[in-house]
C-alpha cells in the first residue's frame, strides 16, 4: 500500500478538487459518457445537470429497482418522500462533479514505488463525498482523513449524506451477493427517514 496514508488523502483530494476532462462535466453536469460497472452490476450514467436528481434516480433508484423488492421499493419510497427526491440531504451545500473512483475500499488501493495507487474503477462525475460509501471495507484510519481533510473539508450534514452514500454500496452488495446486506440497506433506509 502506500506509504503514508495522509499523502493518498491529499492525492485523493487532488483528484476529486481537478478540472473535470468531460464536457459536460465543466458545465456542471453528473454523468460519465458511457454506463460502466459497479462489481457485476450495471452502473447508468448518462449525464444529469441536478445532482440529487442524479443520485436517486441512477445509483439508489437503479439498484432498488434491479432487487425488485416490495419492501425496499416501500422505504425507498418514503425516504424520497420524507426528503423532498433527497434535496433536503443537500440544503446548503454546494455540489460540483468530481472524477470519482467510484468502488473504493481496500482490494482497490494499494502503492507502487511508494506512491498511493487506485484501480478497478466504477468512475463517474459526482458528488466528492460519494466516494467514500464503501469505506465501510475500506480501512481509511485519521492519518487519510487529516490529509484529504487540509485541502477539502467536511462540509455540514455530511454524516447524514454517508449514510446515502453507503446505502448505494450495501444494496448493490445485495444485488450482487444476497443476505445480510439486504437488512444493512433496510437499516440504513430507516436512518435516512430519522
Amino acid at each position: 500500500g502506500p506509504k503514508d496514508a495522509s499523502d493518498f488523502g491529499r492525492a485523493m483530494a487532488k483528484m476529486h478538487l481537478s478540472e473535470p476532462l468531460a464536457q459536460e462535466a465543466k458545465e456542471g453536469k453528473f454523468g460519465f459518457d458511457c454506463d460502466n460497472t459497479i462489481g457485476g452490476t450495471s452502473q447508468p450514467n448518462d449525464w444529469v445537470s441536478d445532482w440529487p436528481t442524479f443520485f436517486r434516480q441512477y445509483r439508489i433508484g437503479h439498484q432498488v429497482k434491479l432487487a425488485d423488492d416490495m419492501q425496499l421499493e416501500l422505504i425507498w419510497s418514503k425516504v424520497c418522500a420524507e426528503t423532498n427526491g433527497l434535496e433536503t440531504l443537500f440544503e446548503g451545500v454546494t455540489v460540483k462533479p468530481s472524477v470519482l473512483h467510484g468502488d473504493l475500499w481496500s482490494g482497490n488501493m494499494g502503492g507502487c514505488e511508494g506512491q498511493p495507487c487506485i484501480y478497478d474503477p466504477a468512475t463517474y462525475y459526482g458528488h466528492h463525498e460519494a466516494e467514500w460509501g464503501m469505506s465501510w471495507c475500506a480501512s481509511l484510519g485519521p492519518p487519510f482523513w487529516q490529509g484529504y481533510r487540509e485541502l477539502i473539508t467536511e462540509d455540514p450534514g455530511f454524516s447524514k449524506r454517508r449514510i446515502l452514500y453507503e446505502l448505494y454500496h450495501k444494496l448493490n452488495h445485495y444485488n450482487l451477493f444476497g443476505g445480510g446486506y439486504y437488512n444493512d440497506a433496510c437499516s440504513l433506509m430507516e436512518s435516512l427517514l430519522k
